[in-house]
């Protein structure tokens, strides 16, 4: 009797029909550009400054703050727009986020604005 001690070491592939369905690859990009999209914007709203000109956010340092940081935030959800899911159950996970946290995200929009 032999004991294979040696560890499996073959590439794991995939089976052919895992392509990812074009229409969940749809869904999900949509779902996930949008999800981003209102994000960005309720960041935008809540780091503007209080006062309604940009150039009076030097008057305190609190708003000046503020500022900085939501730039900073508006800029990292704006990068990761373009860093795509990498495979067919990131698109699918979209998908179904989306169908929950979407129509809260609009509502909240709704709200703060």
């Amino acid at each position: 009797m032999q004991v294979n001690t040696k560890p499996d070491t073959t590439p794991v592939k995939q089976a052919a029909g895992t392509q990812t369905p074009i229409g969940i690859r749809i869904a999900g990009l949509v779902f996930r550009t949008l999800f981003i999209a209102v994000l960005i914007v309720a960041t935008a709203r809540v780091a503007s400054p209080q006062n309604e000109t940009l150039l009076s956010v030097y008057d305190t340092p609190a708003d000046l703050i503020r500022l900085l940081i939501g730039f900073a935030v508006c800029a990292w959800f704006f990068v990761h727009l373009f860093i795509l899911p990498k495979d067919a159950e990131g698109y699918r996970s979209w998908v179904y986020i989306g169908l929950a946290v979407l129509p809260l995200a609009v509502i909240m929009m709704i709200v703060i604005w």
